[in-house]
């Protein structure tokens, strides 16, 4: 599941590949901007902005992307055969002279000036591996709105940009309170550790293949993913919802022993279903 670490990831890989050559393969598979072509220019920067992608081109032209939940964009050599899904989900491809990038099931998708790249990023909160990284703004942005269940807050990446499902389950069981613990009840020493322990866990996994949280070799993940196996810290089986304000609901995990604070009454846990593939939406549906 893309989420800051994967799109830092995926920003240095097309960085590597594209920047400082020019295209000669240009595709956009979105019916807005499918007559652009932008073979020719020069692809100046990859810069990741928590969950958001921005291709700069020559010409002050930025293609922007977001993964959501099953985006990606995968490059090849100009003679190795495309393994990313289907052709009929791919939405991007941009080829140079040795290598090619496409974007698979990309949600989001627009050609826009580089000049107005903060119409879609504008309101994003401090990135957790970018350089604006401000640990005090980002809490006082969770801290805001203190009747907010915790999980909701992290979510909201005008709070702080970069974390998803997976980070906001990961973090919760790490401060051992439950996702649905309003932030202001949070107490003071755990809400002042938050932002450091969000962003070590990013930095930690930006670098790796395989997202980890624990530490161990056997177990990635402490609760995400796992219900209704056991805790790894109590042995109590894990537990699944779904967590939303109605608009949106997003899968959550978390251990009814090791958690304190308010959480779905027992028996009205589930598995959440995973998203269909291959969406496309409007830019500004996600955060």
């Amino acid at each position: 599941m893309p989420e800051g670490d994967t799109v830092w990831q995926t920003a240095r890989r097309l960085h590597t590949a594209l920047v400082g050559k020019v295209l000669s393969r240009s595709d956009l598979r979105v019916p807005r901007f499918a007559t652009a072509d932008l073979t020719g220019r020069t692809i100046l920067d990859v810069t990741p902005r928590g969950k958001h992608l921005l291709t700069r081109i020559e010409g002050d032209l930025t293609l922007h992307s977001h993964l959501r939940m099953d985006g990606s964009w995968k490059v090849y050599a100009n003679d190795e055969r495309w393994r990313g899904g289907p052709a009929h989900q791919i939405r991007a491809i941009l080829g140079t002279v040795d290598r090619t990038a496409v974007g698979y099931r990309l949600p989001v998708l627009e050609l826009m000036r580089t000049a107005d790249e903060q119409r879609v990023v504008g309101h994003l909160g401090p990135d957790l591996l970018g350089p604006d990284w401000d640990p005090d703004r980002a809490l006082t942005n969770l801290l805001s709105d203190p009747a907010r269940p915790l999980g909701e807050a992290l979510l909201d990446q005008r709070n702080l940009a970069g974390i998803g499902n997976v980070y906001k389950s990961e973090l919760c069981f790490l401060l051992r309170v439950t996702p649905w613990l309003p932030v202001g009840a949070l107490p003071e020493e755990l809400a002042a550790r938050l932002p450091g322990v969000a962003k070590k866990l990013l930095e930690a996994n930006r670098e790796r293949p395989i997202r980890s949280t624990t530490g161990h070799r056997r177990h990635d993940l402490f609760v995400y993913g796992r219900a209704p196996r056991p805790c790894l810290r109590c042995q109590t089986p894990v537990r699944a919802t779904d967590q939303g304000d109605g608009s949106r609901e997003r899968p959550t995990y978390w251990c009814p022993t090791c958690q304190s604070g308010p959480a779905p009454a027992p028996g009205t846990a589930r598995t959440p279903r995973p998203s269909p593939r291959g969406r496309t939406s409007n830019p500004r549906s996600y955060p």
